[in-house]
């Protein structure tokens, strides 16, 4: 099945929240403690048996780069095995990507050259686990020309723009506006698989597309990946074509089936995304024995509590994540998720937090519903969180109070 199908992963945009895609890509935020956000598209694609994976990327994507060779260089290209980082190559007029029609184009020639019958289409700036293994079997089954994965969603979710309608036998007939009056409806969820030769045929008749949505300054989609394709592909597919609907978080596949599928795309949405994996049944499973998510990891020591210095208390940490090479001293952590190398110092308190990794909190000093960008150092007795007017004369704050602490600010 894995020399059948070429995976295509979009990792291009900056996206959001903002300011933590300010020196990143989106889908190389950090996430739960330890994980970048491409690592459940890609861990997905490894358990599924996908073993070709191009990654497309532009938008400071240094760090998206090292990522990817830190962690991800585990295939093996003696037996054609690959997952290559794949930046703009100004092979044609087009320079940069404009879009994800634009960047498939662009690398038409990967996708013409590869032995492959179908093409995967997904979005790396996403969180969910998905067997796709399943959805390609049941892609063949149908005799799809092109299958769509839908998840169900509600009609006051702000990461949905547009629902698709079915029949019985899982075919797509309509693309509809999204629903006000419906409980829940259906929506892409950035998952797409196209025979190759289709793929091929409506990259020739969408050309012009993007390149005149740039020029008039809208080349970029409000919503991503999943609404780009469900725009652009299916209309003018839907009455010549087989295209098919796959409900995600059904019965097949090896996968646990959390249904869990989040976009991040706001800086209350990531910081709820990651508070919720702290609670006694997390929406996501990150613990099934045989679908576990890789990353990278450092070569850490293991995280610890101490007795502060001079306090003589000794550290603790309630309902909370610790990453490797985390240590506090005499501190105290609650609700909150930490990445490696967190230092805390003698009498900090961090109540409902996530802290990036190589994070120092200095003694005495109090955060309180904030995320802190990689290698901050906070000063002794400082208070963030308390005081909105004071924050967001220094900080980035969320509609919902989250305050935020740039990586590089300097106190």
């Amino acid at each position: 099945m894995s020399n059948k199908t070429l995976t295509i992963v979009f990792a291009m945009e900056r996206g959001t929240p903002e300011p933590l895609t300010r020196h990143r890509t989106k889908a190389a935020i950090p996430y739960a403690g330890k994980y970048r956000v491409i690592d459940f598209t890609l861990a997905n694609c490894l358990h599924s048996g996908l073993r070709q994976v191009l990654v497309l990327t532009q938008y400071k994507s240094h760090s998206l780069h090292k990522h990817l060779r830190d962690a991800w260089s585990l295939f093996n290209a003696e037996i054609g095995e690959f997952i290559t980082p794949v930046p703009p190559q100004m092979r044609n007029a087009s320079g940069w990507y404009l879009g994800v029609l634009d960047a498939l184009r662009q690398n038409r020639y990967l996708i013409e050259r590869n032995s492959a019958q179908q093409v995967l289409l997904l979005d790396g700036g996403v969180v969910y686990r998905m067997d796709y293994a399943e959805l390609i079997r049941f892609h063949r089954e149908q005799g799809a020309e092109l299958t769509c994965a839908l998840r169900q969603t509600t009609a006051d979710a702000e990461d949905a723009s547009v629902q698709i309608l079915s029949d019985d036998l899982d075919r797509i007939i309509e693309l509809a506006p999204v629903p006000t009056d419906a409980a829940s409806f259906d929506a892409p969820m950035g998952v797409y698989l196209l025979d190759k030769e289709l793929l091929l045929a409506e990259l020739d008749r969408l050309a012009d597309v993007e390149v005149a949505s740039a020029v008039s300054g809208d080349a970029e989609s409000t919503f991503g990946v999943a609404a780009d394709l469900a725009a652009h592909l299916l209309p003018n597919l839907l009455a010549a074509r087989r295209l098919c609907t796959y409900r995600f978080g059904g019965e097949r596949g090896r996968v646990t089936q959390d249904r869990y599928w989040t976009d991040l795309r706001s800086t209350d949405t990531y910081f709820r995304a990651n508070m919720a994996l702290l609670e006694s049944e997390p929406p996501l499973d990150l613990y099934q024995p045989d679908w576990n998510i890789l990353t990278y990891q450092g070569q850490y020591p293991p995280a610890r509590t101490v007795p502060g210095a001079i306090s003589g208390t000794e550290g603790v940490f309630v309902n909370s994540m610790l990453a490797a090479g985390t240590v506090i001293r005499g501190g105290g952590v609650s609700h909150s998720v930490l990445f490696p190398q967190v230092q805390i110092d003698d009498g900090a308190i961090v109540d409902e937090a996530i802290l990036f990794e190589g994070v120092k909190v200095g003694a005495g000093a109090q955060l309180r519903r904030c995320i802190c960008d990689k290698d901050v150092e906070i000063p002794p007795d400082t208070r963030i969180g308390f005081d909105w007017r004071a924050d967001q004369e220094r900080f980035h704050v969320s509609p919902q109070g989250i305050v935020v602490i740039a990586s590089g600010h300097r106190f």
